[in-house]
């Protein structure tokens, strides 16, 4: 079977990529290419007539619990065991001076 990809192909691409290649890298990735796009190839062979399209890749279901207002929540808990508070806010030291 013939190489999917070429020299002269993959030139092409590492200059779009603005990659520079050595020639040694040139042939490893000249036989990774190919290898990868063979099992392209083999999976084009496979019939897929019976499997039915998805758009995502699982069909669960959302299980979370419906969003709903909460009457008692603790805002405002540890508030007090601030060491620093002013006009209602947390007084933190400055990140930048």
């Amino acid at each position: 079977m013939a190489s999917a990809i070429n020299k002269h192909e993959l030139e092409h691409l590492a200059k779009l990529a603005r990659v520079d290649l050595d020639p040694k890298e040139e042939e490893k990735l000249l036989k990774d290419l190919g290898s990868i796009l063979e099992h392209f190839n083999e999976l084009k062979a496979l019939d897929t007539g019976s499997v039915e399209p998805m758009t995502g890749g699982t069909e669960l279901k959302n299980i979370f619990r419906e969003d709903t207002e909460r009457e008692n929540t603790n805002q405002g808990a540890g508030v007090e065991a601030f060491p620093e508070k002013e006009k209602g806010y947390l007084k933190v030291p400055p990140v930048f001076e």
